[in-house]
């Protein structure tokens, strides 16, 4: 018996069975919902757009009168290389840019350190200095776009530089638009690319909020980011409630510092995952626009409506492409697009389909661009705001997932915090085991994957790979020696000794970075400084 029809027969034998039918994170789907399974109170009232607790959006006409800001995760090899992708993406009608920076930029080591020479310019663009930054956003309007950067532990080093850059082509702060991802609470959960020990960490987030509510108005100093998280193994409810619960911590740490609510909240941004479960996903979303709102209004009390709302980046869900069969990836691709906007995301990522082998190409990057292009501009689902509102099954969905999400933050705070439960390793436990018993149902058979564990064709496809351009590390360690020659290395000294004496002050450190990379100081040596000052952070063993 062919493979496929081994597949099928299980299928059918689950339905005359009536199996119970689940989500991806295990919450059980009835065989019909009917206004019966819709949340108390939900039968008389139906929430609007726009309006509190903004579970169907944000804004009252969502993309009716603006679409969600296309941005292709972008970033490869030197600050030339880069700049020559986001022209071209800019040119096929990307809305905004994503800047993917290498891990040694990511990790606080510069491009000639020799413990990272193997991943210059890898996975991301390589910045050392200023001189990069400037390459790299080279004839591309700063005033016109904005710019999201996936960066965290050293955030307030590529802050600092773009703020340099604007300032040096004259660009008002107020015309600065964009987000550093500067989330390290989801570092130390999931990603991994932590430098300096929590509490420091959190107080450098701090210090980024607070400078961006003083001197970047329209800029995001953080995006509160799910995805990483989920990209670890959790499923949608650990998402939701380890998400909303760094939110919860990061506000507590600015209002910790005087800061008034309304002087920063409505700046603060969120980053979620948008995975295969369709509904489920789209629940997600609700679910969390609506529990912010609930935080923020009932803690918090701000006295500015904009500082309820919970505004989204969200970003395809990349554990889910195979290198099986990747064209299939497209129509994974698509799917996740369909559940950023159909969720009311503000802003939306595609993967491209060989993700899951390397950087992508230029054409499978169109390819994720044309994605969104053709959702928004054809599937007519940006006609009206939230389409699926009402619906039985998605408005239960919501409701459980809240509720569940709920539960998970208060089982948190008995055990003393987010904080205290990432020191104890409870968090990546749970995550770990989450993961791996996904891996056993892949392996078992018992969940699905196309191409891979069922209807798979048994062929190997060969798909073109971007190359990687030879002599990266070479030319950018030449520049790098360039800039030291060149630069004034006194002034560099001057900026780098103001720059310890405010973090052993526990001053904000942002001024004095910001005067450290005008110098051309790197990001290598401006880390240092911070790592003799802070340390270095240990994980805890997991047990």
């Amino acid at each position: 018996m062919s493979e496929e029809k081994r597949a099928l027969k299980k299928d059918d034998s689950k339905s005359k069975g009536h199996s119970i039918q689940m989500t991806e994170s295990g919450l059980p789907v009835k065989e019909v919902y009917t206004q019966k399974d819709l949340p108390e109170g939900r039968e008389e009232s139906v929430d609007l757009p726009g309006e509190y607790p903004y579970t169907r959006g944000v804004y009252k006409t969502m993309y009716r009168g603006r679409l969600w800001t296309m941005r292709q995760y972008a970033g490869l090899g030197t600050a030339m290389e880069s700049n020559e992708r986001y022209k071209f993406l800019l040119a096929q009608g990307q809305t905004g840019l994503s800047v993917a920076l290498d891990l040694p930029t990511q990790m606080g080591y510069d491009s000639d350190d020799p413990r990272v020479e193997d991943e210059v310019g890898r996975v991301g663009v390589a910045i050392d200095t200023l001189r990069d930054i400037e390459v790299l956003f080279r004839d591309i309007p700063l005033d016109q776009i904005s710019t999201n950067f996936t960066i965290n532990s050293t955030a307030a080093i590529i802050l600092a530089m773009y703020y340099a850059l604007a300032e040096k082509l004259g660009i008002s702060p107020d015309q600065v638009r964009g987000t550093v991802q500067n989330d390290m609470i989801k570092e130390f959960i999931a990603r991994n690319t932590y430098i300096f020990p929590i509490e420091p960490s959190l107080k450098i987030v701090t210090d980024i909020i607070e400078f961006c509510s003083k001197k970047l108005p329209h800029f995001n100093p953080i995006s509160i980011a799910g995805y990483h998280i989920r990209e670890a193994g959790a499923d949608a409810i650990q998402e939701l409630a380890l998400t909303l619960g760094a939110g919860i911590v990061y506000v507590q740490e600015v209002l910790g510092r005087g800061i008034g609510i309304d002087e920063f909240a409505s700046r603060l941004s969120f980053h979620l995952s948008s995975g295969q479960d369709l509904f489920e996903e789209i629940a997600k979303y609700r679910a969390a626009r609506k529990m912010w709102a609930e935080i923020m209004r009932t803690r918090f009390k701000p006295s500015n409506p904009s500082s309820e709302l919970l505004r989204v980046f969200a970003g395809g869900n990349g554990i889910t492409l195979t290198a099986n069969e990747p064209l299939n990836n497209i129509v994974r691709a698509t799917l996740q697009c369909l559940v950023g906007a159909l969720g009311g995301a503000q802003a939306i990522h595609v993967p491209a389909y060989d993700e899951a082998f390397a950087i992508p190409t230029e054409e499978s990057a169109r390819i994720g661009l044309r994605t969104q292009q053709i959702i928004a501009f054809e599937s007519g689902i940006s006609k009206t705001a939230d389409p699926l509102g009402g619906s039985y099954f998605v408005e239960s969905l919501t409701d459980e997932l809240k509720d569940r999400a709920w539960t998970f933050i208060e089982e948190m705070d008995k055990r003393g915090g987010l904080v205290t439960c990432i020191k104890t390793g409870y968090i990546r436990k749970l995550i770990h085991d989450r993961a791996y018993e996904k891996e056993k149902q892949i392996q078992s058979g018992e969940k699905w994957v196309v191409g891979v564990n069922c209807f798979a064709s048994g062929k190997s496809e060969v798909i073109r790979l971007l190359p990687m351009e030879p002599g990266i590390l070479e030319r950018q360690k030449r520049t790098l020696k360039e800039i030291k020659t060149q630069r004034d290395n006194g002034a560099v000294r001057k900026s780098l000794t103001a720059l310890k004496e405010a973090a052993q002050r526990e001053s904000n450190i942002m001024a004095c970075i910001i005067e450290a990379v005008k110098a051309y100081a790197t990001v290598g040596e401006i880390t240092n400084i911070l790592r003799e000052v802070y340390g270095e952070y240990k994980e805890a063993a997991t047990v």
